[in-house]
């Protein structure tokens, strides 16, 4: 495998090799940031990764696999609200189960291939982005639903139905290209890494800034729009369910900037520090650097907290899941009833053809 790659790039820190030697940099401020990634603290990640990963996998396939699993047992999703509920589901389910092959690399080193490398970091990248617009997308349907509730039905089909692939999935996919492009498997330090390793500064920066621009300000924007006005219209109004309506509102608005908002400010100063706006110095990379980890690590909590914010609070859902869940159980027994049934009938032929094999 290369080891002569130019820029290393995880998501969670960048580094600068030369060209033409095997030597960390090509100028003073690259061996400078050279010796901060020997001195980084490895450690730290082989117990915090995997951890953190641990819980939002064994959480995130049990929250979305449930959705998932209720609304196969609808013969035919009810609501436009549904259809987006599958949608941030598969989306999140995708990206839960590609932390097992991170968790490992963490602890010990990339093992899978550069194949899976490539897949793995795809997978990341379509959930980055396809989770995000889809909660931009659930937000304008919440919108046209409660401001314009009259004559909105036709446009919120259309969206749910199909610019939904066109807004979401497809944008994410196309998102993909840097993955393709730069993902692959190196080994430094006796290490195999898989990670971008993008060749010079002219594409790590844009790259780093479209990701805070289709990750964070356009959703956010859309989010905090739709939402900052449905809760002005809630707010006229009266009633249990509308005060309900405003408070799940203002939780989900919450809920989304808490998980991306930190990281997105850490990685906005990682991208300031390499355009120089930002003196370097190795113990504040290194900070930025261990702050990214974290920051990152802990906003992949949302694929557990999407299905309790967009699914499990719900009363429908809720009712859809005892429905789902009461037929799995009547099947469970009517299963096991045939079977009795059928060892019943049998044991009384056996007893029937042994006696009549005794009386002759």
């Amino acid at each position: 495998m290369d080891t002569n790659a130019n820029m290393f790039s995880s998501g969670y820190f960048t580094f600068t090799f030369d060209n033409n030697t095997d030597e960390l940099g090509s100028g003073e401020e690259d061996n400078f940031t050279g010796l901060c990634f020997e001195e980084e603290n490895e450690d730290f990640n082989r117990i915090f990764l995997p951890t953190i990963f641990c819980i939002i996998f064994l959480t995130g396939i049990v929250g979305n696999g449930l959705v998932i699993f209720v609304m196969g047992f609808q013969k035919k999703l009810k609501s436009i609200t549904d259809k987006y509920r599958v949608h941030l589901s598969v989306a999140d389910l995708l990206f839960v189960i590609s932390l097992p092959f991170w968790s490992v690399d963490a602890v010990i080193s990339w093992y899978f291939g550069e194949v899976l490398c490539k897949i793995v970091h795809i997978v990341y990248t379509v959930n980055l982005y396809s989770s995000v617009l889809i909660l931009a997308f659930i937000s304008l349907d919440r919108y046209l639903a409660i401001v314009h509730a009259t004559n909105s039905q036709r446009a919120r089909k259309l969206l749910a139905k199909r610019i939904v692939y066109f807004g979401v999935w497809l944008p994410a996919l196309v998102l993909t290209i840097p993955d393709i492009m730069f993902a692959r498997v190196t080994e430094i330090g006796g290490k195999y890494m898989c990670q971008r390793f993008y060749t010079n500064l002219s594409w790590q920066i844009p790259f780093q800034f479209q990701q805070i621009l289709v990750g964070l300000v356009l959703p956010g924007l859309i989010i905090l729009t739709c939402y900052c006005i449905i809760i002005s219209k809630l707010s006229k109004s009266k009633g249990h369910q509308k005060r309900k309506a405003l408070k799940t509102t203002v939780i989900l608005i919450v809920a989304f900037f808490a998980c991306w908002l930190p990281y997105y400010i850490v990685l906005t100063i990682d991208t300031f520090i390499l355009l120089r706006y930002i003196k370097r110095g190795c113990s504040f990379e290194l900070l930025v650097r261990k702050w990214i980890t974290i920051t990152e690590s802990l906003a992949f909590f949302h694929c557990c907290l999407n299905p309790i914010l967009y699914a499990f609070l719900g009363a429908k859902f809720k009712t859809s899941a005892q429905n789902a869940l009461t037929s799995v159980s009547r099947g469970s027994s009517l299963k096991i009833l045939s079977k009795g049934k059928r060892a019943g009938h049998s044991s009384v032929s056996t007893e029937s053809e042994s006696s009549s094999f005794h009386s002759s």
